[in-house]
Parts: C-alpha cells; structure tokens; sequence
C-alpha cells in the first residue's frame, strides 16, 4: 500500500476496533490502543474476555458491537491464520480498512477485504506509521 493510502487511512478514521487486545499493559497491542486513545481516537476493545480495556467497554467480536458505533479501522494483533474471519466480520461490519499488526500478514484474507471495498495494510504497525506519518 502506498504511502499516502495509508496517511488518508490515519488522518480520516476516527474509530478504531483493536482485535486482540490485552490487558496487559506490556504488551503491544495496549501500548498501540493506548498511544492511539491519546491522539484522540475512540478505541473499541475486541477480545474474548474481560469487561474493560483502557477505560472502554470491552466486546467479545466485531459483530458484537452495536450498529450505531461506526468502526473504521479493524486493527488485528491475532496470529496470522486468525484473520479470515477477522476479516469476514470487518466487511460485515462495513469498516473502511483493516490493518494487520508487524508480523501479520493473509494474502487471500487482504484480497478478499480489498474485493468488497476495503483499504488493507498488512506486516505494518499502526502507531509506528502515526508517529512516522503525522507528526
């Protein structure tokens, strides 16, 4: 994905759905929501359990979460053979983009979001292309 592809998917989202989330204030998926809270995004947490995450009610999937809350970005921390239906229920949802954290990368998953509309980046983190991005 282009550069400036991924400028327009930073500057014009305002929601952000984190799949896969920890509570773990260590590890990179809170440290990746947290940074993005402070910009001013509205994070959405999506992991099995848990009741909160970083202040936010946490959901248990992406269809779980209510229909008047417009999720933009799908940000998925999950291994890479967890994206498929990560991504069936990101088209479902009507999001915009799904990003795929360092490391994480489905081909046919990426093909299939790019098909129904979506804007996909994948092996890239979210809050390192922020900060590099837009300063």
């Amino acid at each position: 994905m282009r550069e400036e592809d991924i400028k327009k998917i930073l500057s014009n989202s305002k929601t952000v759905a984190v799949v896969g989330i920890s509570p773990n204030e260590d590890r990179p998926s809170y440290i990746v929501a947290s940074y993005l809270k402070s910009k001013g995004y509205q994070i959405i947490p999506v992991r099995p359990d848990g009741e909160q995450i970083l202040g936010e009610k946490v959901y248990h999937s992406l269809t779980e979460i209510p229909k008047e809350i417009d999720v933009e970005v799908v940000d998925i921390f999950r291994k890479s053979e967890d994206v498929p239906p990560i991504v069936d229920e990101a088209i479902r949802r009507g999001a915009k983009a799904v990003w795929m954290q360092e490391g994480i990368i489905h081909k046919e998953a990426g093909e299939k979001a790019e098909k129904a509309g979506l804007k996909v980046v994948m092996d890239r983190c979210l809050k390192k292309e922020h900060q590099r991005l837009l300063k």
